[in-house]
């Protein structure tokens, strides 16, 4: 299947871009969408289907409608309360809801922290 990512703004953008693979669009809404700017969006996404990461503030929660509206076989992803939008969420908690919306194969883990040194790997 292919997929697509609309994000708010280009720091969600960069943010997501760390643990996306460069496979997956992210298109922007630069804020509240305008009539234009979500046409202009249906035909970037195409036939691609469509995954919804906005905020979890009044503002990520109105445009996060106006995308339903526009896309409504969308699936939805948003950041926590306390999160200060998608740019400023830890990348942990990113992968973490990508995995609850079944997108493991596009996520690009962080390498794992080789084992810690011990005493005895010295001898």
């Amino acid at each position: 299947m292919r997929i697509a990512i609309i994000v708010e703004g280009k720091n969600d953008r960069s943010r997501l871009r760390r643990v996306l693979s460069d496979d997956v669009p992210i298109y922007c809404t630069y804020g509240t969408p305008s009539t234009d700017r979500l046409e202009k969006l249906r035909g970037e996404v195409g036939d691609k289907h469509p995954y919804l990461f906005t905020d979890n503030d009044s503002s990520g929660k109105r445009i996060r409608g106006m995308l339903r509206d526009a896309f409504p076989d969308a699936d939805h992803i948003h950041t926590r309360k306390g999160y200060s939008g998608v740019e400023k969420t830890p990348e942990v908690y990113l992968i973490e809801q990508l995995e609850k919306a079944g997108l493991e194969a596009y996520i690009m883990y962080p390498p794992q922290d080789p084992a810690p040194w011990k005493k005895e790997d010295q001898f």
